[in-house]
């Protein structure tokens, strides 16, 4: 799994636009009738959100 507080995703900016893609994502798998997709992108999508705005920690890498 990669790490989640990897300086890449120090900018707000990133972290809401991944998750967001996520969920959105998710949202259409499931319109579009496919639910195993919405389930794995949607479990990706919370996970992000997890990671991203309870427990980040914007460490300061070299």
């Amino acid at each position: 799994m990669p790490d989640l507080n990897h300086p890449f995703f120090r900018p707000l900016w990133r972290r809401v636009l991944i998750t967001v893609f996520c969920l959105g994502w998710a949202l259409f798998e499931a319109v579009a009738g496919g639910p195993f997709w919405a389930v794995l992108t949607g479990g990706l999508g919370l996970w992000c959100a997890w990671g991203f705005f309870v427990t980040f920690d914007p460490r300061d890498d070299p």
